[in-house]
């Protein structure tokens, strides 16, 4: 039988990365639906999560059939099984972050939030209703259950204009904020990538204080997966203990980069993704 050498356990204490003076790395969940396209949904935010350095955990709602040009099917992962891959993860891993997206049922909705109780770290709800190619992604029946059940449990919420519409009529943005505010949401960024003018501004409004961040608008088809990689991107910094202004500020100018990119992956024939790597690929 072999016996440790008498020096072993002096040797282990050494060698743990935390006395080697290495941080832990932060770690974010992603629950959202899966782009066979890789430009959105569970895919982008891991990429996203990526390039700022990130560990991304994922459970995925549901499996879609897509690419740059159209949705072409979804199959919902079953309810059951999305409560036991949040499960599985928070079991486990010591989740700094999470971010939730595409969830489409008020039973998912319902058993998303259920799972997500005992949870106590930042919630980042990009409430996807639509997708870029125009397909739904979020039964109208479910937005109610979304507004009543996840919407007090987020520290941020990132509708972009259409979205926000829909959750809270139409109105200026700073109305728009400030009723999503009164449903319990902690902050909410108003995304302005749908609006006109040659600037492009967001919204970020809590109950003290609206900082904007403004960039000129690009000129490009490919900004799939802005949306999912915006909120990841946001979420990515709470994860690593960052304020949420200056998380949402990095991932703004992290996120205009990667679209000023985007026409250089030539990936589709549609809406091609964004560029998550533009600072790593050369």
């Amino acid at each position: 039988m072999r016996t440790l050498h008498p020096l072993w356990p002096a040797l282990f204490v050494v060698l743990t990365p935390e006395s080697r003076g290495y941080s832990m790395v932060a770690k974010a969940l992603t629950i959202a639906g899966s782009d066979s396209g890789g430009g959105a949904g569970i895919q982008a935010d891991l990429k996203a999560f990526s390039a700022m350095g990130v560990f991304g955990a994922s459970v995925v709602t549901a499996v879609t059939a897509q690419n740059t040009q159209a949705v072409t099917a979804i199959h919902p992962v079953p309810d059951d099984v999305v409560a036991a891959q949040i499960k599985a993860v928070l079991d486990d891993i010591q989740i700094d972050a999470i971010k939730i997206g595409m969830l489409g049922t008020p039973s998912l909705i319902a058993v998303v939030a259920d799972a997500l109780a005992g949870y106590d770290g930042p919630i980042v709800l990009d409430p996807v209703m639509v997708s870029k190619s125009g397909d739904t992604l979020l039964a109208d029946s479910a937005i109610d259950t979304l507004k009543s059940l996840l919407f007090s449990r987020a520290t941020l919420l990132t509708p972009n204009l259409p979205e926000a519409e829909k959750l809270v009529g139409e109105d200026s943005a700073q109305t728009q904020a400030n009723a999503l505010l009164d449903l319990g949401v902690g902050a909410v960024l108003m995304k302005g990538g749908h609006a006109d003018g040659e600037i492009c501004t967001d919204h970020l409004v809590s109950q003290t204080a609206t900082q904007d961040y403004s960039a000129p608008r690009l000129n490009t088809h490919n900004t799939h997966g802005t949306g999912c990689s915006y909120s990841s991107a946001i979420a990515a910094g709470l994860a690593q203990g960052m304020a949420l202004s200056d998380a949402a500020s990095r991932a703004h100018t992290w996120l205009h980069q990667a679209i000023l990119r985007a026409d250089e992956l030539h990936i589709g024939r549609g809406h091609g993704p964004v560029h998550h790597f533009h600072a790593l690929w050369t």
